[in-house]
């Protein structure tokens, strides 16, 4: 095995990595909010997708895919787990645009949610205070629009 070389780039990289920290920050969040919301028996990523295709305002899965830049192919395999738990279908299908609706079961689902996506997010934005949470959420945005025009 050959001994590390000390090299000052790569304590940068570690520092400033615009990368590296939204997505520890990402993972952190996550967890957060999966641990709030385990007794609704929903993790956040499906209770956002529920509540995103309640509103009926999505038509096709990709439409769906890139309002919230997901990879339509984990998108699919996260939506085939909701239709596997009747908690959405398929209502229509235009050439290969498949588009879903929420069941009842679902908006149940959503609705016994709630209370504890409203605690996490309390939490959360409670504990960064409601003017940092929206210099933080601006931020954010601001950083998608630049990594979509670097892609």
């Amino acid at each position: 095995m050959t001994e590390p070389v000390p090299d000052p780039r790569l304590d940068d990289i570690a520092r400033s990595c615009v990368a590296l920290h939204v997505r520890m920050t990402a993972r952190a969040v996550t967890r957060a909010y999966d641990e709030a919301m385990r007794p609704s028996g929903l993790k956040i990523t499906q209770f956002v997708l529920l509540s995103a295709l309640s509103t009926g305002a999505f038509r096709s899965v990709t439409e769906l895919a890139e309002r919230f830049a997901l990879e339509r192919t984990s998108l699919t395999r996260n939506l085939q787990l909701l239709a596997a738990e009747a908690l959405i279908e398929p209502v229509e299908c235009k050439g290969r645009a498949l588009v879903y609706a929420v069941t009842d079961k679902g908006r149940a689902a959503i609705e016994a949610a709630i209370p504890y996506w409203q605690a996490a997010q309390e939490r959360i934005e409670g504990g960064l205070g409601r003017e940092k949470w929206s210099e933080t959420r601006d931020g954010l945005r601001a950083l998608r629009r630049v990594a979509r025009g670097v892609a």
